[in-house]
Formats: C-alpha cells, structure tokens, sequence
C-alpha cells in the first residue's frame, strides 16, 4: 500500500445508485513539449549547439570561403595559418585548407543524412513488419537481413565503385542498406516486447488497422533506441565514406574529410597542421551525433510525465436523492444466497432455447506447444450460446481457460496458440480462421470488450480522450469534432461527473475506477451487439463494483446488448447474469439457468465453489492450515 498522500477529491453521486465515486479536482498536469524538456539538458544544449554550427558554416561554405575548394595557388603552397586571405593555411598543392574545410562539412552531412536515412527507413520498417505480424512474416525479413548481413561491407563498397562511378552518394546509398540489418534486429526485438502489451490488444480490439497500430502505439515505444541507433548510424556513415576517400576510392575533386586527411599524412612532416583540422571536426562531428542522441532518448523515454502529488483532503459535497438501489448486498460483499439470486437480474429478458443464438461456440479446443513439439490443449471441447440482449456469466478458478474462450471469440489469443478443433460463430458468421482484415470490421462494432485491467489498456503516452476518439473514428467513420461529442457524452452516461477533464487527462491522472468507466464508454460507443467484460471489477473496491455493475446492467437494457461476463465472482454474476456457464480445467462442466444453478448445482466442482463463498451467516470453524499441521498459529 502507497503512503503518498491522496490527491484532492470530491464526492460525487451517481445516478441510480447509493454509493459514490471519487472525483479528482487537482489541477491537471500540462505535458511539457518534447523540445522544451530537450532543452533543459545541458549536454543537448551544447551538442546540439556545435552540431548548428557546423552544418551553418556548411550552408554558407560559397559566402564564406574566399576560394573554390579545388582553386590551386602555386605561391600557396604548404602556407601558414593567415597567410594573405588564406585563413588555415594551404595545403601541399596550394588549395586554401579552410574552403575544402567548409565544403568537405556538406559532404559529411549528405553521406550522415543518406546512410542514416536509408537504414532507418529499410530497417524500422522491416523491424516492425517482422515484429508484429506472424511467424512467416518474421521468417522472409529473418532470411533477408541475415543474407544482407553476410555481405563484406566495405569491401562491397570498393567493387561497385565502377557501378558507383566513384559518386559517394550511391556509395552511401548501398551502405545505408548493408547498416540496415543492425537497425531490423533493435526494431524487431523491439516490437516483439511491446505486441503483447494489453494496450496494443485493446487498440486491436477496438478495430484500428495494423498500420494505425503500429505507426501510433508500437513505433512510439521503440523510438528511444532507433534514435540512440540512428545517431551512431549517422556518425558511422561519415567515417566510412572519409575512410573510402582516404583510401584514394571515389572522386579525388569532392572536397572531403578523407581527402584532406590523405593529404595531410602525406604532408605530416612538414606542416603537420594540415593534418589536424580535417580530423578535428571530424571528431567533433562524430562525438556531437551520439551524445545528441543519447540525450535525444533520455528526453523521449522519460516522456510519461509523473503525476503531481497534492495534499490529501475531501471536500463534503451534499449529494441529490438516490434513486431506488438495484445492487443487492451480495455484490458489494462477494456473498451469494439463494434468495438474492433473483434481484440482480430483475428487468433482464431470460433466454429461451427459441432465442436466435448471437454467439454460439461448439467443441471449442485450444492447445499451446511444448518445449517437445507437442500440443497441450488447454480449453477443451466448450459449448456456449449466448442470444442477443441476454448476460451470459462464464465462471471458474484461475487458469480454468474463461479467458482464453473471450480471447478466442475477439481473435487475439497469442500467436503460439492452436485452435485445435471447433467453431466460433458470431451472428450468424464463423470467426475461426478469419485473418485480422477480415475480424477487424467485427472488432468495436460487432463485438467490444471490457479488460481486467484498466490501467493497463490505457497508453500512457496518449491522452485518454485521443485513444477514445481514435477507437470512434475507425469504427463509425465519423469526423473527429463528432467523435469527440460523442465520447463526452457517452463519459457523462457513464457517471463521470467532469468529462471534459477526463477527456483531457492522460491515464496516469485518473483513478482505476476511472479509467475502467472509459474503456466501458469506448466498448460501447458503437453500440456493439456483444460485449465481452473479462473480470471488469477485479481491480475496484466493493463501491465503485457495485457503480460498475449498475452502469453495465443499464447500457445493456438501453442497447439490447449481449454480454459474456468473465470472472470469478459470484456475487458479481448474481447481480447482472441469466445464465451461468461454470468452466473447469478447460472443460465446461455445468451450465443453467442462474437460479436453478445457484439452488441446485449439479456438478461437485460447482458445489464446491458455492461452499467456498463466505457470508455473514457462516463461520469457519476449522484449524487454518498450519495449526492442522501441528505448526499452531499466529
């Protein structure tokens, strides 16, 4: 438990029912711009600084330099530093050293820009692509890049050079593409962390396309080490072709840090300053590039910024008459008894074996490999219909497979997962074997979804109303002002008290039972016809799971949804469910009518997990474990 104090609050009242949420008054934290906070930093202040510098002396090398790079001056020879006009001296075939000097800076940020360039390009791209998408996917780039790596870089260089026609810029080209692999591996490794976060399959579910996913959730969190990359890339890229210049392979006319470097060792002995220069801002250059990159990626990777801290204090506020409560005792305190089974599903249309199925699954089977090859089958054989309008309770203990059934029906099981056998159809359309493009029109609007974990769904680097308005716009193709008319409606209905703040906040600012009110805004905003709610009121305290459940049992009524609620708790399926499948080891072993189950379970496991259920009419009277061991007790 925290020991930070609590931020400043407001009681406020939600209507329809008798509890009330907490409402966060403290001032919003404002996000400071990405080059402001870049500008705190001293090292990027003066990298980036002397990095303006030289490419501005660069710019302006034809105001600023009194002679053509290759103007030789016979009188000029191995001149001394301020010798008549010539600012840095000749060199040994009396060019002036400080106008090679200016040009040889735009030579070194063209080869940066294309090096750099082309590696970033071929290489986030693959590295996301490879990624993000299926095994196969992953294979061809894996195949490629390791091809393109078993290539000898330089010397690769040196044999095209007839092809070149000794231009640096193709040069640079080819070695943008033979860097590209290193780039791949980061992105890809990259990527492949990140595609498994809960955000990134709420984004899915929502119905967003791949490349929306991918350019707004996933690139953002790999960019701090493609930057950190990219610098060294672009450093890399002025050595190799200052390097290739040394060696005499390319244009000998193209004012270069190589060329001068050449000279100036061939004339070390007599005027070793020649050899100085070139290699000075050479250096200079090359160590600017990675300390501004490095500061570039602390800057990006500390972006989330952290919630202010404010003194602790609630502020009375007197709230209207509640209406007549709907949540029973046994939903608040998790205790379930036969006579209170019937008022959590009081104005709720009861399914009919003559009610047209929503969703029917048949002899469901899903399987993972192991370490051997062989497959395990974790879900099997599972029956569930579920009719439109009707609230379908799936219950079972940890790791009974209730989550992997959802998973199944949205589409998003991992990518090691095998759907050995069955059938999941969807009204009227089967879902298995359905790609991604195909289940993605389905995705928020069909078919929505409510997490278990609010926080985590939520991108900590977007604002909560962008995420919303993003997930609206794909599904019902609407305007962003409409969008967000809409979203701030549906936040009121939702009993957010200020939505226009909500709106406004990102994740961190809001609390849990906050942020789980807007996902159940966002799941429903088109209003889906099935709505899967995966242990909705897990991570809330017994007020805000009753407010959560009231909210969900009245956008059902008012949209006629069908819901599949996935938990554990009892009392929630009491208050909101007509039906009750109980699922054991993979394996559905009861299902009924919520009444008849609760009165007269058939099966010992479900028995087992009624008895379980504490009350305030029961008390244990048996030894806690360890005292029956003989170990007494605490």
């Amino acid at each position: 438990m925290s020991n930070a104090p609590a931020p400043n609050t407001d009681t406020i009242s939600v209507p329809g029912t008798e509890t009330t949420a907490a409402r966060d008054t403290s001032a919003p934290v404002t996000r400071v711009p990405t080059w402001r906070r870049l500008l705190r930093d001293p090292q990027a202040v003066v990298t980036l600084a002397i990095l303006v510098l030289i490419v501005v002396l660069g710019i302006l090398a034809p105001l600023l330099a009194q002679h053509s790079p290759n103007h030789a001056e016979l009188s000029m020879i191995n001149a001394p530093v301020g010798e008549s006009g010539y600012l840095l001296g000749g060199d040994e075939t009396g060019r002036d050293i400080f106008s090679r000097l200016l040009y040889s800076i735009n030579t070194a940020a063209v080869s940066a820009l294309i090096g750099a360039g082309v590696a970033l390009v071929v290489g986030v791209l693959a590295g996301l692509l490879g990624g993000y998408f299926g095994t196969y996917t992953r294979a061809v780039t894996e195949w490629l890049f390791s091809l393109i790596m078993t290539f000898p870089g330089v010397l690769l260089l040196i044999i095209l050079m007839p092809l070149t026609g000794g231009d640096y810029r193709w040069t640079m080209l080819i070695f943008g593409v033979l860097l590209s692999p290193a780039m791949y591996r980061i992105v890809r490794n990259l990527v492949l962390g990140v595609r498994n976060e809960l955000y990134v399959d709420a984004a899915r579910v929502s119905g967003l396309s791949d490349v929306r996913i991918l350019g707004r959730h996933v690139l953002s969190a790999v960019r701090g080490p493609v930057i950190i990359a990219a610098a060294f890339m672009a450093g890399a890229s002025i050595g190799v072709q200052s390097g290739l210049a040394f060696l005499g392979v390319g244009s000998k006319q193209e004012a270069s840090f190589g060329v001068m470097i050449k000279s100036g060792f061939d004339n070390l002995y007599i005027e070793p300053t020649q050899f100085l220069w070139p290699t000075l801002v050479l250096g200079v250059i090359t160590a600017s590039l990675v300390l501004l990159g490095n500061a570039l990626r602390d800057t990006l990777e500390g972006s989330t910024p952290r919630p202010v801290r404010t003194g602790a204090g609630l502020r009375a506020v007197t709230p209207p008459a509640p209406a007549p409560a709907t949540t029973t005792d046994a939903t608040t305190t998790g205790a379930v008894t036969a006579d209170a089974v019937g008022t959590g599903t009081a104005g709720t249309a009861t399914a009919t074996d003559e009610s047209p199925a929503l969703l029917r699954i048949r002899d469901l089977a899903i399987a993972y490999p192991t370490p051997g090859g062989a497959l395990t089958e974790v879900v099997t054989n599972v029956n569930l219909t579920l009719s439109a309008g009707e609230a379908l309770g799936l219950v079972g203990e940890s790791g009974s497979g209730k989550s992997q059934t959802a998973f199944a029906t949205l589409g998003v099981l991992p990518p090691e997962a095998v759907v050995t056998r069955g059938s999941i159809r969807l009204d009227g359309r089967e879902l298995i074997g359905l790609r991604d493009a195909a289940l993605r029109p389905l995705r928020g609007r069909v078919i929505a979804y409510i997490p278990q974990e609010p926080m985590s769904n939520l991108d900590p680097s977007y604002k909560v109303g962008a995420q919303l308005v993003e997930g609206v716009r794909t599904a019902l193709k609407v305007s962003a002002k409409d969008a967000k008319a809409q979203m701030l409606g549906l936040l009121e209905r939702c009993g957010i008290a200020d939505p226009a703040r909500t709106f406004d906040s990102y994740p961190h600012q809001i609390s849990g039972g906050m942020a789980q009110r807007v996902l159940i805004a966002g799941a429903v905003a088109s209003r889906p016809k099935l709505l899967i709610a995966d242990e909705p009121t897990t991570a809330l305290d017994v007020t805000v799971q009753a407010e959560i459940l009231d909210l969900l049992r009245d956008l059902q009524a008012e949209l006629d949804m069908a819901v599949l609620l996935v938990t554990h708790n009892f009392g929630v399926v009491a208050d909101i469910c007509d039906r009750i499948a109980v699922m054991r080891a993979g394996e559905i072993v009861e299902t009924g009518d919520l009444t008849t189950v609760f009165r007269e379970p058939r099966h010992a496991y479900t028995r087992m997990l009624l008895d379980a259920i504490l009350d305030e009419d029961v008390v244990r009277t048996d030894l806690p474990a360890s005292a029956a061991r003989g170990g007494g007790t605490r």
